[in-house]
């Protein structure tokens, strides 16, 4: 009989505690759950093996990432039922082991069991990040991590991203409902930022994690200052070098293949570090703040764009999501906003503004999934794999709703390399940025 489906159901409830709010087809057919929800198709009982073998949120990735999950219906909100589920119940929620306790659930997973076949773990997908070992965020570890992420082909970023090439988040003046275009949006980002740090004429301005080089290029051509952009990311380095090269900017733009830790050239009147900074990890924010803090002249001017996440009551007991740090951000790390200033205060900086834009990147991550999905023929198996392009869709999906639900958020952070006779130079009233 066919009930692998009314099977699966039962387990997940008595895991969870809690109603299963999604529907589920299984492989034999079966289906079971409330009629009209999105459905989880489990489409093999390879599915299964790699839940049993590795229960919790790394399991279901890489299921997903195999293709042996799916989701039929709107993604967002079988995610956010899901997430939902999770999150309101907190630390409420009864755990794999205190559910193994129920004869009920242990006479579930026996059956789970026999309905997995064979008891051997399947290979983890290929698209996963290969754990090496040693200590986090050496150069060489960094190296590997962002070469993971951003090395994985100019043309499906192009896809991706669209036209402005920009890899965080944009600055929406409406909603895109209302005309506005991601364009406009990650160019007026840009803009913003370049006034935040009052670019003018002849400056020196270092773009730690300069991508394929659109603050490099709009910050020379909009505003004739002298850059110097660093990414330890190969494949960005020679797409940014040829925008450089095509608008004619290559006596005012560098692009190198470097380490922040060894730009030596300094100092610069700004510092522009946009999305880079969550690959630093907490063990070595300090070093890098000091570092940038090292490379400005007095009087110069930091601009930090970075996600944040939201903070624990114990602060050591912070983990690293699975999904995120297995197939999308190798080592990355996440801080709360608060961490962040703190660590830049005691590098030397004074933080003179804090603007939260959170709104605006689930607004962005929107757009990136629609361009994704508009052109996931060409994507999956053409430009990258179809478990890549599984990874990008079901990542960006999942960060749009975790902005939207304030479970993380982006922050620009403007500081300043105050000298001694306190002379900021910035305007008396903020957020005239001039």
């Amino acid at each position: 009989m066919a009930d692998a489906a009314l099977r699966l159901q039962t387990l997940f409830e008595q895991l969870l505690g809690a109603p299963l709010p999604v529907r589920i087809r299984a492989w034999d057919g079966s289906q079971s759950g409330p009629p009209g929800a999105p459905t989880l198709v489990v489409r093999n009982r390879r599915a299964l093996r790699r839940l049993l073998f590795k229960p919790g949120e790394l399991g279901l990735a890489r299921a997903w990432v195999a293709g042996d999950l799916d989701v039929e219906g709107d993604l967002y909100t079988a995610l956010d039922l899901m997430a939902g589920l999770i999150w309101e119940r907190g630390e409420d929620a009864r755990t794999l082991v205190e559910a193994l306790r129920d004869p009920e659930v242990r006479a579930a997973v026996r059956g789970l069991l026999r309905l997995a076949g064979p008891p051997l773990p399947p290979a983890p997908p290929p698209e996963e990040a290969r754990r090496a070992r040693g200590h986090l965020h050496t150069k060489r570890s960094d190296r590997r991590a962002i070469s993971h992420h951003y090395d994985v082909g100019n043309d499906f970023y192009e896809l991706v991203l669209g036209p402005s090439m920009v890899y965080s988040c944009a600055y929406w003046p409406s909603p895109p409902a209302d005309g506005g275009t991601l364009e406009d949006a990650q160019r007026d980002k840009l803009e913003l930022v370049s006034r935040k740090l009052g670019l003018t004429p002849g400056q020196r301005l270092l773009d730690v994690g300069c991508g394929w080089g659109s603050m490099a290029v709009h910050a020379a051509r909009e505003h004739g200052v002298h850059v110097v952009g660093v990414t330890l990311s190969h494949e960005q380095a020679a797409y940014a070098r040829k925008r450089v090269a095509d608008e004619g900017l290559t006596d005012r733009v560098e692009i190198r293949v470097q380490d922040y830790r060894d730009v030596a050239d300094g100092p610069y009147d700004a510092i522009s570090s946009i999305g880079m900074a969550e690959h630093v990890g907490a063990e070595r924010y300090l070093e890098y703040a000091t570092d940038l803090h090292e490379l400005l002249k007095p009087g110069g001017r930091l601009l930090n764009h970075q996600i944040a996440r939201r903070p624990q009551r114990d602060e050591s007991a912070y983990n690293v999501d699975e999904f995120i740090d297995a197939y999308v951000f190798p080592d990355g790390e996440l801080a709360p906003v608060g961490t962040t200033v703190t660590q830049l205060e005691r590098a030397g900086f004074e933080v003179r503004d804090v603007e939260s834009i959170r709104e605006h990147y689930a607004l962005t991550l929107r757009r990136w999934v629609a361009n994704l999905e508009a052109g996931w023929d060409a994507a999956a198996g053409r430009l990258v794999s179809a478990g890549r392009a599984r990874v990008w869709r079901l990542y960006m999906a999942a960060s749009a709703l975790s902005f939207e639900r304030n479970r993380i958020g982006v922050n620009q952070v403007l500081a300043v390399k105050t000298p001694d006779s306190g002379a900021s130079g910035l305007p008396l009233r903020a957020r005239t940025w001039n």
